[in-house]
């Protein structure tokens, strides 16, 4: 993989995980001011699903760039796979907690969401991968 492949994960995942960490900061705030405990809670757990299944996702694509074709989309999509049969269980075991605000814990999973799809897409944008190799 060429250094400005490497350089486009190494961006995502540090913008990413930035972005996601002010989202937990004013979501906290936010809940708490809502919803109390509960709702900073929830918002610190919408975040922390959010930085694991991003970080997944840049990892797969990364690990999956070094395989052959096949290899590649057997990965990712096995990645795919894990992280909505994880994302299903994480929000079944979360469902009928105590400590759960549901609407700040929707909230703060849909912005940090849209967030990182953002900072996904301006990255590979202005990223400068060659098309063509040696």
């Amino acid at each position: 993989m060429s250094k400005a492949a490497n350089n486009l994960f190494r961006r995502v995942l540090t913008l990413g995980s930035a972005l996601i960490g002010a989202i937990a900061v004013l979501g906290g705030l936010i809940g708490y001011l809502v919803a109390g405990t509960d709702g900073l809670t929830s918002a610190l757990i919408g975040a922390a699903l959010t930085l694991v299944f991003v970080s997944l996702t840049a990892m797969s694509v990364w690990f999956g760039s070094k395989l052959p074709l096949g290899g590649f989309f057997g990965l990712v999509l096995g990645g795919w796979l894990i992280k909505i049969i994880g994302f299903v269980l994480v929000i079944g075991a979360l469902k009928g907690a105590d400590f759960i605000n549901g609407p700040v814990l929707f909230f703060t999973l849909v912005a940090a969401i849209l967030g990182t799809l953002a900072v996904d897409s301006v990255a590979a944008l202005k990223a400068r991968i060659p098309v063509i190799g040696d």
